[in-house]
Order: structure tokens, then C-alpha cells, then sequence
């Protein structure tokens, strides 16, 4: 019987020539042939050396004679959210994002809330039927559905990056913007790539602590450079850190992480979330709407503009809500995923002091597309493999 890793390779097609070094170019220590053969990947952070035969930390990108491969032609999830789920409280709001993933990640943490994706290829427990598809099926299918835009997530959207550019191109050909939702374990080469083809890009931005990083299969300073990176090239980033209690929620911890993406632009939302227990997390607490809120004052007090708590819909006061950093009047009202009020005017400038807010607006509001995720409705017509 064919194991998910099978089902998988069968799946794939060559990596972009842009992301991998071929075996003359990867230094060789040993005279071994999976050793000359050996690539090197530069799709994630961990620019793993792949010996002939072998598959990098990520388990999806292998080496076959001296060639990478990568996957293609599936998905593991697709589904219909309202575009703040991602969380995206500066792109449209009230729009729907139709939202697809792979399997796999380049990471392994411990409270991973889409480890049935993500830990596929490591976790036996784990795995969600792939389905074959297209590119143009799974726009065809956003456009039915009314999505605003299109969005890789589910699992780390780097690793199958190819296949993300591939249906951003044909999302983008009919009008529709395009996201990551990643840890941002990137590298200036896989960026690079993916930058012509990306509207947004939310980045998990996990702990301020390398030994924490290290904890989780990675490490921290990649994550900062690709944040550094994606605003100096432009593209809209919003930042979500999970408030984990005594692992990533201290004081000394939360200022430092809040005063580097000040750092970096003032104007970049950031997003604290609620914890709880999951997957093989069992052991701190749930995070309480109190955390939250002395998390996020210790962002303004770093300098943030726009500061959200999630995942405590009414429980967390305005935090909920987009304020003019002018004049702090009010400008868009929320419950949850669901927009309450929107007073932006259609250059998104505040309507009292005409103070822009940093952002991707349409002109006009469009409505509330859906206030909580759904289906789309012909997820039946992809074929299990």
C-alpha cells in the first residue's frame, strides 16, 4: 500500500531554477555519489543541503539524481474565511479569502493549530486527504465564491512556494489579491521569487528568543530578516505573535519583539493572540483576556500604531478595533470577524483629520462577505487521492 510520501512524490514537478543551487555549485566533503549529486534549497530558512535520495527538514522538497523536487497539482485544505481570520485587519475588510494549503512545514511546534497539515509527513496521527486540482479550478472556484483574494496557508506556504505563484498568477489575471499566511522562515532568494506575484504577507512572528526558535525546529533571525525585507520591498505585512503563557509572554520578551517591528515601521499592525491547549501543547494555561490586553500596552508603550488582541471576541475591550493614529477617533468596529462599523474614506485617509491609515482598502466597503469560515461549496468536485 502506497504511504503518504508516495502519494506525495508522485505529485510534484522540478523547483524553481531560482531556488536551488545545482551539485556543481554545492561545496562536496565526501566522494559518495548521493554526495556529488547533492542541491542545495533556498525555499525556506534552513537552506538545507539534500543529498542525492533525501528530503530536506521540510519532508516535500526532495532530492531525485541530482535534481529537486517540489509539490504540485493538490491541496490538503481549501476553504472560504472572512479575510480577518488570516488575521488581516489592514486588507479589505469584511472580504472573503479563499484559503488553500499543502502538507508539510519546516517546522515542528508543539501547539501547532493546523497540525493536521503541517505535520503530515511527520506525525502519523496527522494527515488530510489531498485532493487533485489546478490553478485554474481553485481561482475559478474563489471567483464563484465571491473571494476578494486568494491565500497560501494551512502549512508553510514557503515550501510550496512554487505551486503558490502558479495559482497567484492565474488569481491575479482575474482581479483578485494574493497572501501568504507563513512563519516567514525565508531567505532573500525565495522571497525575491515570490515578490512579483504577492499582495500581503502575514507573518508569525513566534518569540523574541532564539533558544525558543530552536525549540520549535528553527531559528529566530530569519524570521526578522524576512520581515525586514518584505516592508522594505513593499509589500503589506501584519504580524501575529500566539501569547503562550510561560513561554514566549514576559515582559523583557514582549518588549523587545513589539520594539523591533516598531523598528522596522511603527505603521505595522500587529496582532497578539489568544492560546490554547492543542495538539501536544497540553501543559501552560489558556491565555486570558488580561494577557492580552498588558501585551498589547506594552506594544504602544514600544511604539505600535495599530495593536489588535485576538481570539476574545467583546472580551478585550477596543483592541478589537482600527483607531486613527492622529486623532484616535474610531474608524472600524469589530466583533470578532465581523465588521461593525467601517468610516474610512476611499483613499483610506480618517474622515475627521484625513490622516492616512497604512493598508490595502478598497475604495468603498463592500459589505460583510461572511462572518465566520465556511466551505466552498464545491470542495466535493476535487478528487481524493
Amino acid at each position: 500500500m502506497a504511504t503518504l510520501q508516495d502519494v506525495l512524490s508522485a505529485r510534484t514537478r522540478e523547483a524553481a531554477p531560482e531556488l536551488v543551487d545545482q551539485p556543481s555549485q554545492v561545496e562536496v566533503h565526501s566522494a559518495a555519489a548521493a554526495a556529488r549529486l547533492a542541491v542545495r534549497c533556498h525555499a525556506c530558512g534552513h537552506q538545507c543541503r539534500i543529498p542525492d535520495g533525501a528530503v530536506g527538514v521540510c519532508k516535500v522538497r526532495f532530492n531525485r539524481g541530482g535534481r529537486l523536487f517540489v509539490p504540485w497539482g493538490y491541496v490538503g485544505g481549501v476553504q472560504c474565511d472572512p479575510v480577518e481570520k488570516k488575521p488581516f485587519f489592514h486588507v479589505y475588510p469584511g472580504a472573503l479569502a479563499y484559503s488553500f494549503g499543502m502538507l508539510g512545514c519546516d517546522l515542528h511546534c508543539s501547539y501547532c493549530q493546523n497540525w493536521v497539515t503541517s505535520q503530515a509527513l511527520r506525525d502519523p496521527h496527522a494527515g488530510a486527504p489531498p485532493r487533485d486540482t489546478t490553478p485554474t479550478s481553485l481561482v475559478q472556484d474563489a471567483l464563484r465564491q465571491g473571494a476578494k483574494l486568494v491565500v497560501s496557508t494551512y502549512n508553510e506556504p514557503l515550501i510550496t512556494v512554487e505551486w503558490a505563484t502558479a495559482i497567484f498568477q492565474e488569481a491575479r489575471a482575474h482581479g483578485l489579491a494574493t497572501a501568504f499566511v507563513s512563519n516567514g522562515n525565508g531567505t532573500p532568494r525565495v522571497l525575491e521569487y515570490l515578490r512579483p506575484h504577492i499582495d500581503a504577507y502575514k507573518v508569525d512572528l513566534k518569540s523574541f528568543d532564539d533558544r525558543h526558535y530552536r525549540e520549535l525546529g528553527g531559528r529566530l533571525q530569519p524570521i526578522l530578516d524576512t520581515i525586514s525585507w518584505l516592508h522594505g520591498a513593499g509589500v503589506w505585512v501584519e504580524i501575529v505573535t500566539l501569547l503562550v503563557p510561560g513561554f514566549n509572554d514576559s515582559e523583557a520578551e514582549v518588549t523587545g519583539l513589539t520594539r523591533f517591528i516598531a523598528s522596522v515601521s511603527p505603521d505595522i499592525p500587529w496582532h497578539v493572540t489568544a492560546f490554547h491547549q492543542d495538539y501536544k501543547m497540553t501543559d501552560p494555561a489558556n491565555t486570558t483576556p488580561p494577557m492580552l490586553i498588558r501585551a498589547a500596552g506594552i506594544a504602544r508603550a514600544a511604539g505600535l500604531r495599530y495593536v489588535y488582541a485576538g481570539n476574545q471576541p467583546g472580551r478585550v475591550g477596543a483592541l478589537e478595533h482600527t483607531h486613527c493614529a492622529g486623532c484616535g477617533d474610531r474608524l472600524i468596529s469589530r466583533h470578532g470577524y465581523f465588521i461593525q462599523d467601517y468610516r474610512l474614506q476611499p483613499d483610506g485617509s480618517c474622515p475627521r483629520c484625513s490622516q492616512k491609515v497604512p493598508g490595502i482598502w478598497s475604495p468603498r466597503f463592500e459589505g460583510q462577505r461572511t462572518a465566520s469560515p465556511y466551505l466552498p461549496h464545491d470542495r466535493t468536485r476535487l478528487s481524493v487521492i
